[in-house]
């Protein structure tokens, strides 16, 4: 049983009771799973064709707090229900847990069975169908990297989150004498998600102790999105099976190297990389300086859908591989946007400014509305910025805080256009949540620098 199953194959496995649990999950607004897990005798029968959840999935924090605000659901209007809708094309086993597999659901309004415009995977199909509209396929891909830690999940927040020690004691970086001594985690996750159907290429061993990187093969985009998602949640599953905790914060420590998310893109037609012309500058298509154009201009827009909580803009430091300006060059690791593959048919623009804590779905999403966008106004691409990109002081900054990113998408009209006031509205709040919770929080910071001093 390797691979995604079709419901005939499920129904078969169900019969031969070598499954009996299915997942039933959809992906909230943080990019986690959330969902029920049904017998499997009586999701064949009944449940492949609905059930039912509370609408404040989608209204939710990552503590699972319900903050007032959302126009979409409320105390007010009593939490009612949305539909999930089984997408059968995406079932799949979970190996790492027996007799288990798992399908994706999409969000339908309970009333109207129409799609729920904030759900991360109807954002993302708008965004798809955009493109396709153009004729155009969007491939994607994303880089998954995270901490392993030494204890686990429970010791560690017993410990109130002190004196965390990673599984390594040193700089792991492609280093493959460390990296074994990971191996009793990262073996089963590499070919727990292939067998999953997940395309895994590799993983390796990142730029700081205990950091790790996943690396999951490109593919049409809500592919890829539901790649990421399961990849992560299998991440912290595995991890947790083996006694250790698998950290996807961006930022866990002030000297400590932050994780990143980055993503990949092209744009395929006819089956071929469109956004590849051997005889174009770097092999780049006028379509890809379009797109990299419309990508460069509405980065600050899009950010908060790259770095959505307030330690996700603790890593944007000079000389800590993550960018701190929004342009672009050719190979260039200081840059927020690298261009890969110059001069063959495998160019692309890899994103380099997205956390580890990023939403796929909303990440892409906002990626390719701001691409698209360059095309469709003809923008012409800068030329490529060279040498240490963090001291170019004419360049643009990312945002430095959740605050400024928040502003900034509140007064999209790009991200409006192409996703909806209802859509940026609900994401806007979620941004202004996050910033009301960290304002009243006091901190070790303010308690070890002013409680004597002060």
């Amino acid at each position: 049983m390797a691979g995604l199953m079709t419901f005939e194959a499920l129904q078969t496995a169900v019969e031969t009771h070598a499954v009996d649990t299915v997942l039933v999950c959809i992906v909230d607004m943080q990019g986690r799973l959330m969902g029920k897990r049904f017998v499997a005798q009586h999701f064949v029968e009944t449940a492949w064709k609905e059930t039912h959840c509370c609408n404040y999935l989608l209204a939710t924090d990552l503590a699972m707090a319900t903050p007032e605000g959302y126009a979409a659901t409320s105390w007010r209007a009593g939490y009612g229900d949305y539909v999930m809708k089984p997408d059968l094309t995406t079932i799949r086993p979970m190996p790492w847990l027996q007799g288990t597999v798992m399908v994706l659901c999409d969000l339908l309004d309970h009333h109207t069975h129409e799609e729920v415009p904030h759900a991360p995977r109807t954002i993302l199909k708008k965004q798809i169908a955009r493109a396709e509209a153009m004729g155009l396929t969007p491939i994607m891909a994303t880089e998954l990297e995270f901490f392993l830690f030494a204890k686990s999940f429970k010791q560690i927040a017993a410990s109130g989150f002190r004196d965390l020690e990673p599984i390594s004691d040193y700089n792991e970086d492609y280093n493959i004498l460390q990296t074994s001594r990971e191996e009793h985690v990262m073996r089963p996750l590499r070919n727990h998600l292939y067998a999953a159907g997940i395309p895994v290429e590799n993983t390796k061993g990142e730029a700081e102790a205990g950091q790790e990187e996943l690396n999951i093969k490109y593919a049409p985009a809500m592919d890829t999105a539901d790649h990421h998602t399961i990849a992560k949640h299998a991440t912290k599953e595995i991890a947790d099976q083996q006694g250790h905790a698998a950290s996807f914060l961006p930022k866990w420590r002030t000297d400590r190297v932050g994780s990143s998310s980055h993503v990949h893109q092209s744009m395929w037609k006819d089956g071929q990389n469109a956004f590849f012309d051997p005889e174009g500058e770097h092999g780049m298509s006028q379509m890809m300086r379009h797109y990299m154009a419309g990508m460069i201009k509405y980065a600050p827009d899009m950010t908060v859908f790259l770095a959505p909580y307030i330690n996700s803009y603790k890593r944007f430091q000079r000389g800590s591989f993550a960018p701190t300006k929004t342009v672009w060059s050719v190979d260039n690791r200081t840059a927020g946007f690298r261009l890969c593959g110059e001069n063959s048919k495998s160019v692309r623009v890899e994103c380099r400014i997205g956390g580890s804590d990023l939403n796929p779905y909303l990440a892409m999403a906002a990626q390719l509305a701001a691409g698209l966008a360059g095309i469709e106004e003809g923008l012409e691409l800068a030329a490529p910025t060279t040498g240490d990109v963090y001291d170019n002081e004419k360049a643009r900054e990312v945002p430095k805080t959740l605050r400024d990113a928040t502003e900034t998408l509140r007064n999209s009209t790009m991200l409006r256009a192409a996703m909806g006031d209802w859509v940026i509205d609900h994401y806007t709040r979620a941004a202004e949540w996050e910033l009301e919770e960290f304002e009243q929080a006091v901190t070790d910071y303010e308690l070890a620098r002013g409680f004597e001093r002060a």
